[in-house]
């Protein structure tokens, strides 16, 4: 299972595994693949508390960050994060606030504490990012910095490859992964429409090769509805150096998944999936409840666009994630098709061993299906 990809960050299995816990980052590394951080939703001091407690429970493993860096997005250009959220939120329409503020009270959902204050604007934007990877070439066992969202900005790139770490960006269709080959990204990531979160129109098994042959010789991670071995041997099968795996660990023991939150997880087949743009703005892949119906009505507000659409839900998140038993019904739940298979919860080193096994037992079939000399 070994790609000259795991040679070059010095890891055992071409398992790359996204998420937002680091708990599940660290154990990841450690059973032998390659744990990446979610950035977003992070202020530039609280990912350096996350960054500092991989460190130390992650030991010599290396691992990644992943940043949000949209292509387009309003407020382009403005790089003080403070002046751009004011700016956004002249832009705001109040009636989306209203809109969203109803869905909760509608569904018994507590209000924060009074006095509380967050952030509205956290990711999405360069001007965001920026000390996100300044945090994150801090830390040595940071080895790659992927882009969820477009082609990193020059800049940026440089930055990180000055460094002597890796960049990686994901991708939906074959032009874009092209763009960012021509940038100077080292790693691609073809995401098909099964996936979780942010993705385009296309499926795995025709994306996947397309980026491939659109890139080559620059490797390519497989990511869409990934939660087998047998689909990692797909994917390698058809050239992709390894997968990128997200939704099969929020379900894993050490996932922060608030209960219920995992319990919708875990009763959703892989038909209860919606591409969304009520959360932020962009079409992602997450569980259809009455807070995706919601703003699908037509005598709703449609979606703002990225960042304002995300800046509008904001406290959603923040009070379904407290709240969860009572916001149940308008969680939002990222995650791609493969929820269908997300029936039972285990240890990370688990998941990761039983992806070895079976992938191995995947080439082992086909092996037995070559004609005998």
């Amino acid at each position: 299972m070994r790609t000259p990809l795991c040679d070059q960050l010095g890891i055992e299995f071409p398992i790359f595994a996204f998420t937002h816990c680091r708990d599940v980052v660290a154990a990841v590394s450690q059973a032998g693949g390659f744990g990446v951080l979610g950035a977003v939703g992070f202020t530039p001091e609280q990912l350096e508390i996350e960054l500092k407690w991989i460190d130390e429970h992650v030991g010599d493993k290396p691992y990644g960050v992943d940043i949000v860096i949209p292509g387009k997005y309003e407020g382009m250009g403005e790089m003080d994060p403070e002046k751009l959220e004011q700016k956004l939120k002249e832009l705001i329409p109040e009636q989306h606030r209203a809109f969203a503020r109803s869905v909760l009270s509608d569904h018994g959902v507590p209000e924060l504490p009074e006095g509380e204050r967050r952030h509205e604007l956290l990711g999405w934007t360069a001007a965001t990012a920026n000390p996100q990877v300044e945090i994150a070439l801090k830390h040595p066992g940071v080895r790659l910095i992927a882009n969820a969202l477009g082609t990193p900005p020059e800049d940026v790139i440089q930055k990180i490859h000055d460094s002597g770490r890796l960049v990686a960006a994901l991708c939906g269709r074959a032009a874009q992964a092209a763009a960012h080959k021509a940038a100077g990204v080292d790693v691609i990531i073809a995401q098909g429409t099964e996936g979780g979160g942010h993705t385009g129109e296309i499926g795995s098994l025709v994306l996947w090769p397309e980026v491939i042959e659109a890139v080559a010789p620059t490797p390519v991670l497989a990511a869409g509805g990934i939660g087998t071995g047998r689909q990692i041997a797909a994917a390698l099968a058809l050239g992709a150096q390894g997968a990128w795996t997200g939704s099969l660990w929020l379900t894993v023991e050490e996932a922060e998944a608030p209960p219920p939150q995992m319990d919708a997880y875990m009763a959703a087949s892989s038909s209860d999936t919606v591409r969304s743009r009520s959360w932020t703005g962009k079409p992602c892949r997450m569980l259809r409840n009455e807070w995706t119906e919601a703003w699908e009505r037509e005598d709703t507000p449609d979606p703002l666009g990225m960042p304002l659409q995300g800046m509008v839900t904001a406290e959603a998140m923040t009070r379904g994630h407290r709240y969860a038993k009572q916001a149940v019904d308008v969680l939002f739940c990222p995650v791609g098709q493969i929820v269908g298979q997300m029936n039972e919860v285990r240890p990370v080193r688990e998941v990761v061993f039983s992806l070895v096994e079976d992938y191995l037992e995947a080439v082992e079939r086909l092996q037995s299906l070559a004609p005998s000399e």
